[in-house]
């Protein structure tokens, strides 16, 4: 029986674990479920945290840096992030690949091809893809939404069974929960329309998605008939537990 596929975007404050570093233990964690899963499921990982793994090293002043700054940060982040992962899931018996992408990558049907022809190739040789906007010679992560639009139409060209958006939150709330305190769960939606007046977004200092910019891989995703679930990455075996039904979370319907 042929393998599902699943598409793991994990933002930059599920790698840090509400810190300023990058967690070990979370990657750790990830690494685990997909062994875990891996009789069942493809798994490709979307990550940010470039620009997080950056700050353990150099220090380019504040925090409300230039976009100029950001992709610098970005470039040095980069190769160290990957360096983790592949120390991590190594120790595993796992194998990882990197993947750098920018959005007018998905306007070429070649470069579409090709991006397909490579993740399905590196999935049979039984590595697990590890894909981030290449931020030199593109900004729109950095400006516009932490990989949330980049994971979707990943989901796209790979026809993913599912997308699940690992965040620090456990999903979408009729209103923002860090703000207000009786907000409630949203746990199945199949009109978008339907809940955009919830959207209430809160920066973060490591972080540049909020649930707009989910609601966006939302729409892209019921273009393209795949399942998106946003869930709490925080928690241990956050995927293997969704998946068995044992937690809460956002399920955006086909």
């Amino acid at each position: 029986m042929s393998k599902k596929k699943l598409i793991l975007k994990i933002g930059s404050s599920t790698l840090t674990a509400g810190t300023d570093r990058i967690s070990y233990a979370k990657i750790e964690d990830i690494a685990r479920q997909v062994i875990a899963l891996k009789d069942s499921y493809d798994i490709v990982i979307v990550s940010s945290g470039a620009i997080a793994t950056a700050r353990q090293f150099v220090d380019v002043g504040g925090k409300a840096l230039q976009v100029a700054s950001k992709q610098a940060l970005s470039a040095i982040g980069q190769p160290k992030l990957m360096a983790i992962f592949d120390e991590v899931f190594s120790s595993f018996g796992l194998s990882v690949a990197q993947c750098l992408l920018v959005y007018r990558d998905f306007e070429s049907a070649i470069a579409r091809e090709n991006i397909e022809n490579t993740i399905a190739k590196l999935l049979e040789l039984g590595y697990t893809p590890i894909i981030n906007e290449n931020d030199t010679v593109s900004a729109d992560e950095i400006v516009l939404g932490d990989n949330d639009k980049l994971s979707a139409l990943v989901a796209g060209i790979t026809k993913a069974d599912l997308l699940i958006l690992a965040s620090d939150i456990n999903g979408l709330y009729d209103q923002n929960p860090h703000l207000n305190e009786h907000a409630e769960l949203i746990e199945v939606v199949h009109n978008l329309n339907a809940v955009v007046p919830y959207v209430e977004d809160k920066e973060t200092a490591l972080g540049t998605g909020g649930m707009a910019t989910k609601l966006h891989a939302a729409a892209i995703c019921k273009e393209n008939q795949i399942e998106m679930w946003i869930l709490n990455g925080g928690r241990n075996h956050f995927i293997i537990d969704a998946l068995a039904g044992k937690t809460t979370f956002t399920k955006f319907a086909t």
